[in-house]
């Protein structure tokens, strides 16, 4: 498949554009198909984690496991998924993203069908674990085979705006195909359905998806692999055993230092690594380094309003889960209208800056809105404009962040600057979760301590409508503290961005000619690099393309 040898140009008529096949500029004539595919396999992976969430009770009823062990269903996935993301994206540089996608898929499908046929508890975790592991090698390949497609400004934010629906809406059509499959169907076939998704992929992958042998441009770094997956492993594992036990336990506070050791000598390592596993070049630009962190604070703040939105319309306004699913579709397209916005029409005019930020204070006041919920309130007066408002916000923000933090990079480092966004965002999910569950339980008890007190022997009741209103207390606490990471968020992300439109590395080299062309290519094989190829950014502009 073809590949972009330069960074797309900062906008109309700015810059080099053009894609890397050998030698020629011309862009694929099947990207929009490749767009499609890429698109499915990312909704597979976006909808696998809510439409596991809502199959979780029947699942736990059919195969007779406990509460403590429903939990790692949902942490087996995160830990072989989170950990592993760098080194997934490494490999999709090394060997091929083309094959690294379609190796993702096929094990992700395989995956999801033992899964969806487990006969108890340990078979069903396994599975899970496994998807994840595929999970890592598939997203980011997709990512990075969109961004190194996908090089024509004009082009690119369509693409973006396209995925970034995907990736932040998908969550929210997930809650409403897992109440269906579930309701309806069995458990199981909320796992059986990836392997709708992975076929159609697969198939198009095939088809569309053309393998070609590049040269390697470096080796993979085995001692940047362990630190950063077990750091990352002890991350994710000492956030989700706070979110079921407490911030107390030795499991937990353990786990979270011993990760910030190793996540501290992972950063320290890759400052020397001869072949970096993370190369600092990716990270250390200012753009990008704002738009990962921004994916981090948006995962932490989007799935605390997913998981209390939906505990409060189906635990107090007793929403089934089709309904609630049906409750969400108003977000979903509010995303997709804000994510093609923000990338078509105003990331060309205005940059990056600007639009992250205001998605994050546009989120902010969404979730503020939701702080108005009471025991007895409508959908429409309430949960809808806020639903509506959150949905702009992360649109803005997502998609923008997702086209920011893969832009201007080689493309020999094209998967692991995806695979960056990827963990950026699953981090985030995992803080976002264990944070907001142990604000929630805190919150509830305290009013529960406070108003649980009744003269003589209370009735059912009373007793029932104070439990209502102590966990819409628990759920408005989490919304206040969401406001604030997203507030923080605007506030960091608006301080380290650069003003105006995203400028294409090597700006000031004269690339529009046909021996610009034959530079890039003469730099791909690590020839001398051409005088005025560039200053501060000319490494990162060099057309060194990854194999495929």
């Amino acid at each position: 498949m073809s590949e972009a040898s330069v960074p797309a140009s900062a906008g109309p008529g700015g810059g080099a554009q053009g894609a890397w096949s050998g030698g020629s500029a011309e862009p694929d004539p099947r990207r929009w198909l490749i767009l499609i595919v890429i698109a499915i396999a990312q909704l597979m992976v976006v909808l696998d984690a809510t439409v596991m969430n809502i199959a979780l009770p029947s699942a736990q009823s059919a195969l007779h496991f406990n509460d403590v062990d429903r939990q790692w269903i949902v942490t087996a996935y995160s830990l072989s998924f989170g950990s592993l993301l760098l080194f997934g994206g490494r490999l999709a540089d090394l060997v091929g993203r083309r094959l690294m996608f379609i190796t993702g898929l096929a094990g992700f499908a395989v995956a999801s069908a033992i899964g969806g046929a487990s006969v108890n508890f340990t078979m069903l975790v396994s599975a899970r674990a496994a998807q994840g592991v595929f999970g890592a090698m598939l997203a980011p390949a997709a990512l990075s085979l969109l961004a190194t497609t996908f090089t024509i400004p004009k082009e690119r934010g369509k693409a973006f705006g396209i995925y970034g629906s995907v990736a932040a809406g998908g969550g929210a059509v997930g809650l409403l195909l897992g109440g269906v499959l579930t309701s309806y169907l069995s458990w199981r076939w909320c796992l059986y359905i990836n392997l709708f998704f992975a076929a159609l992929a697969i198939a198009g992958a095939v088809a569309f998806l053309h393998g070609r042998q590049g040269p390697r441009s470096s080796q993979l770094d085995i001692p940047g692999v362990v630190l950063v997956s077990s750091g990352v492993f002890c991350l994710v594992y000492g956030f989700s055993n706070a979110a079921t036990h407490s911030w107390t336990t030795p499991s937990t506070y353990g786990f979270l230092a011993v990760a910030v050791l190793l996540l501290a000598a992972f950063a320290w390592w890759m400052g020397r690594a001869k072949h970096p596993l993370l190369p600092p070049r990716v990270v250390l630009d200012r753009n990008r380094g704002a738009a990962y962190l921004g994916i981090l604070i948006a995962g932490a703040g989007m799935f605390g309003v997913f998981l209390f939105v939906t505990y409060y319309l189906q635990d107090t306004l007793h929403y089934s889960p089709v309904i609630t699913g049906v409750a969400f579709l108003p977000m979903v397209a509010c995303i997709a209208l804000s994510s093609n916005l923000s990338n078509i029409v105003l990331m060309p005019r205005i940059g990056p800056k600007p639009i992250v930020s205001s998605g994050l204070l546009l989120a902010a006041v969404g979730i503020v809105l939701f702080t108005r919920i009471g025991v007895h309130s409508t959908y429409a007066g309430t949960v809808l404009p806020a639903l509506l408002l959150t949905g702009l916000g992360l649109g803005l923000m997502f998609s923008t962040a997702f086209n920011t933090g893969t832009y201007g990079v080689a493309p020999r480092d094209a998967g692991v600057a995806s695979a960056t966004v990827n963990t950026g965002q699953q981090l985030g999910g995992s803080i976002g979760t264990s944070l907001f569950n142990s604000i929630a339980a805190s919150a509830m008890a305290g009013y529960l301590t406070s108003h649980l007190v009744f003269h003589g022997q209370p009735s059912k009741a009373a007793v029932a409508q104070v439990q209502a209103q102590a966990a819409v207390h628990g759920y408005t606490t989490v919304f206040w503290c969401g406001m604030g990471i997203f507030l923080g968020g605007a506030v960091i992300v608006g301080l380290l961005m650069r003003s105006g439109p995203l400028q294409a590395p090597a700006q000031g080299a004269p690339a529009t000619s046909a021996g610009a062309e034959a530079v890039g290519a003469t730099e791909a094989v690590g020839a001398t690099k051409a005088a005025g190829a560039g200053a501060a950014g000319a490494e990162e502009a060099d057309p060194v393309t990854a194999s495929e």
